[in-house]
């Protein structure tokens, strides 16, 4: 049987990086060789490290479930030491995606604000309804997740917004809360609400309400190991790529 693929996995005390962890010690193809994460506490099968300074574990590709303020060291990281990186961090800034398209051009790059399959079919249906129903239907969307959450609207819900505007030729504007706008709602609006909540892992809902009816799409996230198993899909796939900007369809593609 060939070597596992080893992993760098930045991140790694949190929610997500426990989840991909006790996920890949189950694989054969797998292994986390080592962390990186300044806050993380308690036993871990590998080396933790408080940052990417001191370092030195060799790894084929770094998964990344940190958070934004942590990406351009890991780009840098990455970058001097030619690896491929998986980027699942939600709440990256515009800035931060033109820096790793940047970095894409000397390294393989994946970037998906979701790694849960479900949620790229969902992409592909929300495109496929918003030309079919639009403009005679209204366009909302509703995200729910759990109460530790720092980001709002989630990364998932903007990027299911895009993919509808893309759609439509960018003809509709973002409206995240009504309370101050005394008007009827207009016919480029895309309603975009949060809620957050509990233990909710993940849920995003896809209004399109016309005359007389509603079509809802909806995907539920039943429990973080349904990102953990694309996060490791998107690792196996990125090692030993050539250098560019990958994304969940690519994976669902080479299927």
């Amino acid at each position: 049987m060939d070597a596992p693929i080893r992993i760098l996995l930045v991140g790694c005390g949190g929610r997500m990086g426990r989840a991909i962890a006790a996920l890949a010690a189950k694989t054969e193809d797998l292994a986390v060789v080592a962390g990186v994460d300044p806050s993380a506490k308690g036993a871990f099968d590998f080396p933790v490290y408080p940052s990417f300074d001191g370092c030195e574990v060799a790894a084929d590709v770094v998964v990344d479930f940190s958070n934004p303020a942590a990406l351009p060291a890991l780009v840098d990281f990455c970058l001097a030491r030619s690896l491929p990186v998986v980027v699942a961090t939600t709440g990256l800034e515009e800035s931060h995606r033109q820096r790793l398209a940047e970095a894409s051009a000397r390294i393989p790059v994946f970037l998906s604000a979701n790694m849960s399959l479900g949620v790229n079919l969902l992409l592909d249906l929300a495109a496929k309804a918003a030309a079919v129903l639009y403009p005679e239907f209204d366009v909302e969307l509703v995200e729910a997740h759990h109460n530790q959450k720092l980001d709002a609207p989630s990364g998932t819900a903007l990027m299911i917004a895009d993919r509808v505007n893309e759609t439509l030729d960018r003809k509709l504007h973002y409206v995240y809360e009504r309370k101050s706008v005394h008007a009827k709602r207009e016919k480029t609006e895309l309603g975009i609400h949060s809620i957050r909540g509990g233990t909710i892992v993940g849920e995003h809902t896809l209004v399109f309400a016309g005359p007389d009816e509603t079509v809802e799409i909806k995907h539920t996230a039943l429990s973080r190991e349904v990102f953990a198993h694309g996060a490791l899909k998107a690792a196996r796939y990125l090692a030993g790529k050539a250098p560019g900007l990958y994304a969940m369809k690519d994976v669902i593609a080479s299927a």
